[in-house]
């Protein structure tokens, strides 16, 4: 083979990853519109009266999950499955913000931490990369982190609407979950980072938590009460 023709034959192979890639990118794309619509939905939590709307904007984020399924069974198709951490990159935002988002309906849902067997299910992918598309550990991790910060927010929020016990279940919440993280030797620098946040939400709840403490608003709910 002559120098000329081993590298039309490398170009070939670079125009072909790079069709390849494009494909990937326009998945990837209607992912993430589809993400901004769920998060739209749940944004709406936040409000005065979005307390009372939770059932409602749940359920109409776990249809908008459907189209997620869709969406991702379609990416499956853009690449060879064995080759899935080679174009991670191209999903590994998105999947991490779905995650998050599966997360929090469980969370508004159940007040219990989502799985990642769940989430996994929400999704329609695989936990165990050996079947293919998966929900790789540190994406699901990256989603429940920000699913914190999220709760903070709806902390502050669920006192601007009076509902004064919420906060309290939050902490006790994110305190947990704080200790589990604890647990955790994580040597990936971005999910480290993002860890690193934790304790500054852990901060704003516990605020939230002693304001309503010294102006004698919180009380622990009572077993088996209402959410």
């Amino acid at each position: 083979m002559s120098v000329t023709e081993m590298f039309s034959y490398i170009q070939g192979f670079l125009s072909a990853d790079q069709d390849v890639r494009e494909d990937i990118r326009k998945v990837v794309q209607s992912l993430e519109q589809t993400a901004r619509e769920i998060l739209t939905v749940l944004q709406s939590v936040h409000q005065p009266s979005g307390f009372k709307e939770i059932p409602t904007k749940c359920a109409k984020a776990r249809e908008l999950f459907c189209t997620v399924r869709m969406q991702i069974t379609d990416l499956k198709t853009k690449f060879p499955v064995e080759q899935y951490y080679r174009f991670h990159e191209h999903w590994r935002f998105v999947l991490q913000r779905l995650a998050f988002l599966a997360a929090f309906v469980v969370y508004l849902e159940s007040e219990a931490l989502v799985t990642r067997e769940e989430v996994a299910r929400i999704l329609g992918i695989e936990v165990e990369r050996e079947k293919g598309f998966h929900l790789d550990v540190e994406d699901y991790l990256a989603g429940v982190l920000i699913m914190a910060s999220e709760l903070s927010r709806l902390a502050v929020n669920s006192v601007t609407a009076g509902d004064y016990t919420r906060p309290l279940r939050i902490s006790n919440f994110i305190n947990e979950l704080d200790s589990g993280f604890r647990l955790l030797n994580l040597k990936n620098d971005p999910l480290r980072k993002r860890y690193d946040g934790l304790k500054y939400d852990v901060k704003k709840i516990e605020e939230v938590v002693y304001d309503l403490s010294i102006r004698g608003l919180a009380k622990e709910p009572e077993a088996g009460g209402d959410k």
